[in-house]
């Protein structure tokens, strides 16, 4: 079925593979630090030293976001910088709240440096009656049972689940009834829910997993 010209208008992303966009925050983090070292345009293939990836292959995907080099010169720094920063929605504010604030959860409301990628956590959400009313690093503590009457207030879309993971999908459930738009999953269980909210699974057991094997390949 054809799209309206609305569904067009609207639609000014340019679509890129999921693949790229994972290599595209290694591509902000090395502009970024020749940025702050004064350097005014670098070439793919000078990033391709730095991060292992092959020139032909940062072109590629930089081309998606219709980024291009000039020649014998490259990309501008601060130019690219600021293109990825934006599409990757680092630089607008999206408010989260942290599910279960024990080790993991504490960490990551600490975490300041979230925030520098756009992600602010406003809130935690526990069922610990010591940890419920309390703050961390400046972020309160509710009550689970808080979660409905407070998300709206918060302006939280996202929530960081990070409880054992015998408590996830029913976490996962209240989060999405409380209007929750999108999942950052950080337990063993593999989240599903319905077809439009966003979910993104980060086991950092499964990385372990792939760590130990490569280690003891070799």
């Amino acid at each position: 079925m054809p799209r309206s010209y609305t569904e067009m208008e609207n639609d000014t992303r340019p679509y890129v593979p999921e693949p790229a966009i994972s290599r595209l925050p290694w591509y902000l983090a090395c502009v970024s630090r020749l940025r702050a070292q004064g350097v005014e345009y670098v070439s793919s293939t000078a990033i391709s030293k730095q991060l292992n990836v092959d020139a032909s292959q940062i072109a590629k995907d930089l081309s998606y976001l219709n980024i291009k080099g000039k020649t014998r010169i490259g990309y501008e720094v601060s130019h690219l910088e600021k293109e990825l920063g934006d599409f990757l929605g680092f630089t607008r504010s999206h408010n989260a709240v942290v599910m279960g604030v024990g080790s993991l959860g504490r960490a990551l409301v600490s975490d300041s440096g979230l925030s520098r990628y756009g992600l602010d956590i406003v809130a935690g959400f526990d069922t610990d009656p010591e940890v419920i009313g309390t703050e961390i690093a400046g972020v309160p503590v509710y009550d689970l049972d808080e979660l409905a009457g407070r998300r709206q207030e918060l302006g939280a879309e996202i929530a960081v689940i990070a409880v054992p993971v015998e408590f996830a999908a029913e976490v996962a459930d209240r989060c999405v009834k409380a209007g929750i738009k999108a999942l950052w999953n950080f337990t063993p269980f593999h989240i599903k829910t319905s077809p439009e909210i966003t979910i993104q699974n980060t086991s950092l057991y499964a990385h372990l997993a792939v760590m130990y094997n490569r280690m003891n390949s070799r």
